[in-house]
């Protein structure tokens, strides 16, 4: 028999010590720890382990899907993009396969699973699922990444704040360019809203609910739009009067409430030579002797939260979670300079913040939620839950209530927090959700 050739970017004594010899089907319990996870459809087998104190994702495919994969996943892990971070390949000669070995995403789950909980009446909690597709899609275009079978089945997705974020999970169809062309563009979109849709009739043909098709259908193609206008704002490049360069700080900032950081803005004189149909704005075009200028803006990684908030307390959380936890520090410094009679730089408030609030507020927030998710994330719901309260009842209720809430899953239907409750039932998985 031929060794098996490996390539493990986390050679741990367990991983090493796994029968990479045998074909991966015919691992099993006790000598291999095995962990059962619900998935969804898929064209390979995928098997699950928990070894050096983590969960990994196995999967097997022909020798060159694998390596072919492993590639893409890394270099998308090299471009900081969402999606499942690659630890390894093995090649096995004698089955004519390969293994490929990813980090198993904590905190994440499949949409089967939260579409089911999800009541046919709650719109709001799909639309975050969609914008989060749209938002991957978006970014991966940007760095030239081409999916090639963007689909809710082969998306993750883990609550970030009152949002949520996708991940990338399968790129046995991907690939990689300097730049996407709009032909590329364009068919990768209608590959991802085509997808949906099915995903989303086969959860209506899962809940046996025929009627729900036609909204489900009208959800799934506003993916389109809602990738359009995010490209749109990110790439347009609007033209008005060099006198009105205000506009530059609006722009900024509705990058910035995206959670895009802007590396650098440029404006450049626009020739009046040349007559451009629709190139210049209503209030501007009457003024031919105006000055023009046309506005471009490089855009850089979406963390411009995250990278505040770190910045000043040395957290780091999601862009979701981050925009958050800035309130929250802010309406705190707000607090320290009242008291002390003088201005509290940020630093020094974000220090202050992380231990005097943050941290036990966490840890309080987590026990509420029964260890859901993660504490920073308990934290976020649990500002979002007292806020919406608090906006109910009319007067701020207090932290101990906006627990209680928690701790009994009593949350708001418009929070986002709802999730937790989806994510996490008190009765069991119907038999749809635990095929999914």
């Amino acid at each position: 028999m031929a060794a098996p050739e490996l390539r493990l970017r986390a050679p741990l004594p367990g991983l090493l010590a796994l029968p990479w010899d045998r074909a991966l089907a015919s691992w099993a319990r006790p000598e291999v720890p095995l962990r059962d996870f619900a998935v969804g459809p898929s064209r390979h087998l995928v098997r699950f382990v928990e070894s050096d104190g983590e969960l990994w994702a196995l999967k097997e495919l022909p020798p060159h899907t694998g390596a072919r994969e492993y590639d893409v996943l890394t270099r998308l892990e090299e471009m900081r993009l969402n999606a499942v971070r690659p630890a390894g390949l093995v090649w096995q000669p004698d089955f004519d396969a390969s293994i490929l070995l990813t980090r198993y995403l904590v905190d994440s789950w499949q949409y089967r699973r939260l579409f089911m909980r999800l009541p046919p009446d709650a719109p709001k909690h799909r639309a975050r699922l969609l914008d989060a597709m749209a938002m991957l899609l978006v970014e991966l275009h940007r760095r030239g990444v081409f999916w090639g079978d963007c689909s809710l089945a082969n998306t993750l997705f883990s609550r970030d704040g009152q949002v949520l974020q996708a991940f990338f999970v399968d790129a046995e169809t991907s690939e990689i360019h300097p730049k996407l062309s709009e032909g590329q563009r364009v068919h990768d979109i209608s590959i991802t809203v085509e997808n949906v849709a099915a995903g989303l009739l086969d959860v209506a043909a899962g809940l046996g609910k025929p009627e729900l098709q036609p909204g489900f259908i009208e959800e799934a193609s506003s993916v389109r739009t809602r990738y359009e206008r995010l490209w749109e704002l990110l790439h347009t490049e609007p033209t008005f009067g060099f006198a009105d360069r205000y506009r530059v700080e609006g722009t900024i900032r509705k990058l910035n409430e995206l959670g895009f950081a802007v590396d650098e803005v440029s404006l450049q004189p626009v020739d009046e030579r040349v007559d451009t149909p629709g190139a210049l704005d209503a209030d501007t075009r009457d003024s031919p002797s105006a000055e023009q200028v046309r506005l471009h803006v490089t855009v850089g990684d979406r963390r411009y939260h995250a990278s505040r908030l770190q910045r000043f307390t040395g957290l780091d959380v999601g862009e979701g979670q981050a925009r958050i936890l800035l309130g929250d520090l802010q309406a705190y410094q707000g607090q320290l300079c009242r008291e002390s009679g003088h201005t509290v730089d940020d630093r020094t408030a974000g220090q202050l913040w992380v231990k005097e609030v943050a941290t036990p507020m966490m840890h309080r927030a987590h026990r509420a939620a029964a260890g859901t998710g993660t504490a920073i994330q308990a934290y976020c719901d649990l500002l979002e839950v007292r806020w919406l309260l608090s906006e109910q009842a009319g007067e701020d209720v207090g932290t101990d209530a906006a627990l209680r809430a928690l701790a009994r899953r009593a949350v708001p239907s418009e929070s986002a927090a709802q999730l937790m409750v989806v994510e996490n039932p008190t009765e069991p998985f119907s038999a749809f959700e635990e095929n999914a």
